[in-house]
């Protein structure tokens, strides 16, 4: 069974700091494309940052400069460390997986989901 599992979500004040993890199981996760997604109160999900197989990567406008995605292909994890975090970076992060291998920035094309962590920023 396929399990996506976030951690290190929490509350910080703005101009802070936090390091999502996201530890995949059940299958062999380094060919896959990993993202992280966000949803605030009132608002449609939306793509924060995803990286492939080899390390490339894609960032949201909002977050470049400021957020960086890696991945650990040993461990079957991806980070995503957050700085200089603003209150509008609120929401609940997901991590996600898709198996295609191409980086694309729609949540329907990733099968795989975490549950969630929750971040919060204060002013």
């Amino acid at each position: 069974q396929v399990k996506l599992v976030e951690s290190g979500g929490g509350l910080v004040q703005a101009g802070g700091s936090l390091r999502l993890s996201c530890a995949a199981s059940g299958r062999t996760f380094s060919t896959y494309v990993q993202g992280w997604f966000r949803q605030a109160p009132g608002k449609e999900r939306e793509f924060v940052a995803a990286i492939n197989w080899n390390g490339f990567t894609r960032h949201a406008d909002s977050v470049k400069g400021r957020f960086t995605i890696s991945r650990d292909n040993a461990k079957d994890t991806v980070y995503l460390q957050m700085n200089s975090l603003k209150p509008e970076d609120t929401a609940v992060y997901y991590c996600a997986a898709d198996p295609r291998g191409v980086i694309k920035l729609r949540e329907y094309d990733y099968d795989y989901w975490g549950q969630g962590t929750q971040v919060t920023v204060s002013p």
